[in-house]
């Protein structure tokens, strides 16, 4: 019998064969809830482990690498690694990996599939026959906002923008972008765009980079797509936004603090009725990436070369 080489803690089931592979050679200690474990949790769990496979939720600051003893490395299961201190981790010597690029693909389609929900207000119209308000074919129903030959603001131009991008070119749409990679001002972009997407990471510059003034730039039927992290919006500001008709709806893929509780502002904004003026607020917890991208993310955890490759760091 091949002998553990070493003890891991992994904080989440993960799809496909990555933890078959793991177990193959260590010793796999695996939180078995739907829910992340709590961070006490989390610390005792790490605390004899020599190696940490953890999600983007998970917490991994000073304190817990300081009480993990033996841990050599740390396995990131996202794009991005802000829930990591990676100063802390470097003072160990302690190993870091992600996983860029593998999400790229699926995230640009969700971001796509939120932009054309807002812009056709399908949730609406679902809710509408759900609760069985169809009652013929209304030409003032739901009317929404024309998405092909829109202009589409991208904030942050890395792998993720650069795929939504893309995208865009099947609709015809004017593309700007903002980054630290050039483009046009921020404001400048808000004022111009249809519809804007954000893609930079979540970093002290980017925290709150849509506030009540840049919404205050967007136009009155703009959209605000959110698919990167949620504390890049302030969602205050957004639900006042939404409230008073400074814009016409946001596509939220994440929330700040996320997910958002059931007594949320953002929970309980009005929707807008046939025939109505529509403020959208659409937030999808189901935006997960695809089954194949899932899995080729659980195996580039555990078996990667443990560097933290850049994130989509054009901001």
């Amino acid at each position: 019998m091949r002998r553990a080489v070493a003890r891991c803690f992994v904080t989440r089931e993960l799809p496909g064969p990555a933890l078959g592979r793991l177990r193959e050679r260590h010793e796999v200690d695996v939180w078995p809830e739907r829910l992340p474990p709590p961070y006490e949790e989390l610390r005792a769990r790490t605390a004899e482990a020599e190696g940490l496979l953890s999600l983007l939720t998970d917490r991994v600051d000073a304190a817990l690498i300081d009480g993990s003893p033996q841990l050599r490395a740390i396995a990131n299961y996202a794009v991005g690694y802000d829930n990591i201190d990676l100063e802390a981790a470097r003072a160990r010597d302690i190993a870091v990996g992600n996983t860029p690029d593998v999400l790229t693909d699926a995230t640009a389609d969700l971001t796509f599939t939120l932009l054309l929900a807002a812009a056709r207000r399908l949730p609406e119209a679902v809710q509408s026959v759900a609760a069985g308000d169809w009652l013929t074919w209304d030409p003032n129903g739901f009317l929404g906002h024309d998405v092909f030959g829109a202009t589409l603001g991208i904030i942050g131009m890395g792998r993720i923008g650069r795929a939504v991008a893309r995208r865009a070119e099947g609709f015809d749409m004017t593309v700007l972008h903002t980054g630290s990679d050039g483009g046009v001002p921020l404001m400048t972009l808000l004022a111009r765009a249809d519809f804007v997407s954000v893609h930079a990471p979540l970093t002290p510059e980017t925290h709150h980079l849509i506030d009540a003034a840049a919404l205050a730039e967007m136009k009155p039927t703009a959209i605000l797509i959110n698919t990167a992290r949620g504390p890049i919006v302030d969602q205050a500001a957004l639900v006042d936004a939404l409230r008073t008709g400074e814009i016409a709806g946001a596509a939220l893929d994440v929330t700040d603090p996320e997910p958002p509780a059931p007594d949320d502002h953002l929970q309980h904004l009005p929707a807008g009725r046939s025939g109505q003026r529509d403020t959208i607020a659409v937030t999808c917890a189901a935006g997960r990436p695809t089954r194949a991208a899932s899995c080729m993310n659980a195996e580039r955890s555990p078996a990667g070369d443990c560097r933290p490759q850049p994130q989509d760091t054009f901001w």
